[in-house]
């Protein structure tokens, strides 16, 4: 008679929990955005090479030894400090000994508002820059970046507080525009707005009760004025604007997605420069 070898039940589970195991660590280094670096040495290394960093989360609570020379070394670069409880970073990065400190780093360089306005004059065109008062969702930045390359702007400025950066979902949702468009960050917007106007550059905002754009000539030098999601241009820089101009509505919603709302604006402005 023919022996048969008994088969171990377990074999199948065991290798069913590796499988499985396998899939959920994949899925879990997916979930991790490609821009953060997490632990002391990493970080240290990241500010030393001059690498353009988002912001850093740091453990809150007392600190001592080489993360707070490196809380110092960020501070010197201003870039911002966020301090969060321990589960959070754990939550940030599963799985990685973060040693209390995780930095974001950007996607992408990031250029100056003098490259953005050189850029211009290189091409031999009126400076079209887009400015974002506080737009604070990566989808909405990448889908404006990706707008604003396609109407030939020359560049964006955003701010360095309050809103979002050049991060991996921001890259992702640009579909590639990110590595063609030139994005400035700055530390005051009003005052970047001040020194745009000083050289010859009109500054339009976008918000309720403007002029429509389809009746503004926004040729020449002009600037664009974003607000955020939620509360629009901010009063100081809406003072700021030389124009207020608006999409009219003719729906039963009055409003629309700032990503949204860029498309329209800058398809409108990019017709105008054109000659249309």
């Amino acid at each position: 008679m023919e022996n048969f070898k008994r088969k171990d039940k377990n074999t199948g589970r065991k290798a069913k929990d590796t499988e499985r195991y396998n899939k959920g660590s994949e899925r879990l280094a997916e979930e991790i955005p490609s821009n953060y670096v997490a632990g002391r040495n990493a970080v240290g290394e990241l500010l030393s090479g001059g690498k353009d960093i988002e912001k850093i989360f740091v453990q809150s609570g007392e600190r001592e030894g080489s993360i707070n020379m490196l809380i110092g070394k960020a501070r010197e670069r201003k870039i911002p400090i966020i301090e969060i409880d321990k589960a959070r970073l754990d939550r940030m990065m599963p799985g990685v000994r973060h040693q209390g400190i995780i930095a974001a780093a950007s996607e992408a360089e990031y250029s100056t508002v003098a490259d953005i306005l050189a850029y211009a004059e290189e091409l031999g065109e009126a400076p079209f820059v887009v400015l974002l008062d506080g737009v604070e969702d990566p989808h909405n930045l990448g889908a404006i970046i990706r707008s604003a390359e396609c109407m030939g702007a020359h560049g964006i400025i955003i701010p360095k507080r309050r809103a979002v950066g050049l991060t991996a979902t921001v890259a992702k949702a640009s579909a590639g525009a990110i590595m063609h468009m030139r994005v400035a960050k700055v530390t005051n917007l009003s005052v970047t707005i001040d020194e745009l106007k000083e050289k010859g550059l009109w500054i339009y905002g976008a918000d309720m009760g403007g002029a429509s754009v389809y009746e503004t000539d926004t040729s020449g030098a002009i600037g664009l004025v974003l607000g955020s999601e939620g509360d629009g241009i901010s009063r100081l820089v809406r003072e700021k604007c030389d124009h207020i101009i608006s999409i009219p509505m003719f729906g039963k919603v009055n409003s629309m997605n700032v990503s949204c709302a860029a498309a329209v604006l800058l398809a409108n402005i990019a017709n105008r420069r054109k000659g249309g």
